[in-house]
């Protein structure tokens, strides 16, 4: 049996996951650290752990958990339903798939591989410089991008999630990685921009490397495509190549469309929108998409039930996946685990540490899937021991930077990666059976930037 057939079920994968963090409430010594409010966000204050009385979570809390866990994830739940409708706007006015395929008619097919390295560094750019869950709506325009250049919907994910996750993470710009990183350890904001830079540029074309290989693959063998038997309906385009144009109805759409992404943008830079105001401009954006390809109100009304439906799964795993973070809160152990985690480091060579350090944080991702929130748990406490053992700030901070982003590509308790994947109908199992040998390059290769920092004496420069 090959490793990827032991993979279970994403749901299974998750009900295991969550029933571990209950037995560990039982295994672990309760604990916390005190925690002061920076900027109105709660910062750990180092040196401050101790234990407190044990909170085990007995099998009524357990289940009790999931409720608590589905209304602190509702932000994120509903962003899927809203991105989902105003795609199933967007798909019933044949706009995306007009402008895909006249697209590609206009590249020529012989050019695919050439997309396919664009869109992944258009997607990349779109992750390092306007964050994660704000793409979340485009990540379906990947899926008709791969469908009509001969892929399938892995390779779309390739294309738009991981481009975007790997983005994101190893941003030299992050706000919420790197510049809560450099708050905490007093060093100029977005310092050490170069080296991040070449990083990041570097797991990008890994990454689009890796994504042309897969696509070859396919096109040379269907057999092997692990996306074979997706449901690729709305997704597909329904007629040749050489017919399609962009009908002036489809100009106004996308003038509708892009418009509401500016504006969007616009409020996440000036007014610190987050997923409540994006939510709301989708669904502003389908209603107008709508009205403009002249729908009437039954027919738009079957669209969303629809839209709805498609991406229901994918919204429940973001619930399910949130389940474990509150377990782990409820038994009083994400700080503990923390605790003794950055006790090892304080015995280890330089070397070793920064490497240890990172795999730390690789771990803490699973039960802090937030990066600042994982900043403000973790680098109070991190960067001291780092200083213990001869580590420069700046590379505590990429070792956090690597273990939390490039985990971000297989981390189930994600819920921006499980509602990106439920948007191209991607199931967890088979994304990482994709993904996988790819996170394990980036990391090699992450790691090796982590051992010229150590190596350098990496400072804010």
């Amino acid at each position: 049996m090959k490793w990827y057939e032991r993979i279970p079920h994403p749901v299974a994968m998750l009900f295991g996951m969550i029933l571990l963090a209950t037995v560990l409430s039982y295994l672990l010594p309760a604990g916390v650290y005190e925690r002061m409010l920076v900027e109105g966000r709660p910062r750990v204050v180092p040196g401050s752990y101790h234990t407190i009385k044990s909170t085990p979570i007995g099998l009524l809390e357990m289940f009790k958990a999931f409720s608590q866990a589905f209304k602190d994830a509702s932000n994120i739940i509903f962003i899927v339903f809203a991105g989902g409708i105003m795609f199933g706007m967007l798909e019933a006015s044949k706009t995306i798939e007009n402008t895909v395929g006249a697209i590609v008619k206009n590249l020529g097919l012989k050019r695919k591989f050439h997309i396919v390295v664009i869109m992944t560094f258009v997607f990349g750019f779109l992750g390092v410089a306007v964050g994660y869950e704000n793409n979340i709506a485009l990540v379906p325009i990947a899926a008709v991008l791969s469908l009509a250049l001969g892929g399938d919907l892995i390779l779309a994910a390739g294309i738009s999630v991981a481009a975007i996750t790997v983005g994101f993470g190893l941003s030299p710009i992050n706000p919420y990685t790197v510049g809560t990183g450099h708050k905490i350890a007093e060093l100029p904001m977005f310092s050490g921009i170069v080296l991040r830079s070449i990083l990041c540029f570097l797991a990008l074309s890994t990454l689009a490397y890796y994504n042309v290989r897969y696509f070859k693959k396919i096109l040379n063998d269907p057999i092997a495509s692990l996306g074979k038997d997706l449901d690729q309906s709305n997704f597909a385009l329904s007629k040749s190549i050489e017919d399609y144009q962009i009908t002036t109805n489809n100009y106004l759409v996308l003038f509708v469309f892009l418009g509401g992404l500016a504006i969007m943008l616009g409020g996440i830079f000036k007014y610190n929108w987050y997923l409540v105001e994006i939510s709301a401009i989708f669904l502003m954006i389908a209603i107008v998409v709508g009205l403009v390809a002249r729908m009437g109100s039954t027919q738009m009304s079957e669209i969303v039930l629809k839209s709805v439906a498609i991406v229901a799964p994918g919204a429940f795993m973001v619930g399910l996946a949130t389940t474990i973070k509150v377990i782990l809160e409820m038994g009083n152990i994400s700080d503990t685990i923390a605790f003794q985690l950055s006790s090892v480091l304080s015995y280890l060579p330089s070397y070793i540490a920064a490497i240890v350090m990172s795999i730390t944080q690789c771990i803490m991702n699973l039960m802090i899937p937030s990066g600042s929130g994982q900043a403000l748990a973790t680098l109070p406490i991190m960067i001291p021991v780092g200083e213990l053992v001869g580590l420069t700030r700046q590379c505590s901070i990429l070792a956090f930077q690597i273990g939390d982003g490039i985990t971000n590509l297989v981390n189930p308790a994600l819920g921006g990666l499980i509602a990106m994947l439920g948007l191209c109908r991607v199931p967890f199992d088979r994304w990482l059976r994709f993904i996988l040998p790819l996170t394990w390059l980036i990391l090699v290769l992450a790691w090796c930037f982590l051992l010229l920092s150590v190596a350098i004496h990496w400072g804010p420069a």
